[in-house]
């Protein structure tokens, strides 16, 4: 889930073009509202959204028993050390920058989809 229109397309086609069945949401509250009825293997988030960030909703998606399992990858500018740390010390599998590149992306979620399938 990003919002910025443009990446979060960018991001839904790359994975779509590589067999991955993607749903997207326009925040992090959105993501919250679905995530139940989508049943995601890995969520992607950005960490700057409105009305629910990405932090909060990678904690929300942590601390509930029904969606602690799914596997979290955070997608920003943010790349400072401190924001990797709270990143990982939240539970996120893997925190990419932006600019990323897709093939680093693609890789990053089916080796988490894959590993969620263990």
């Amino acid at each position: 889930m990003d919002d910025d229109e443009v990446i979060r397309q960018l991001i839904a086609v790359n994975l779509n073009l590589e067999g991955f069945e993607v749903a997207t949401a326009t925040d992090g509250q959105d993501c919250l509202d679905r995530v139940r009825d989508v049943k995601p293997d890995v969520i992607t988030l950005d960490v700057m959204m409105p009305c629910l960030d990405g932090w909060a909703t990678a904690e929300k998606l942590r601390t509930d028993e029904d969606t602690s399992h799914i596997k979290v990858v955070l997608i920003t500018a943010r790349a400072q050390d401190d924001d990797k740390s709270r990143g990982l010390g939240i539970g996120v599998d893997a925190y990419l920058t932006k600019p990323f590149d897709p093939a680093e992306l693609i890789q990053v979620v089916r080796d988490l989809a894959e590993s969620a399938h263990m």
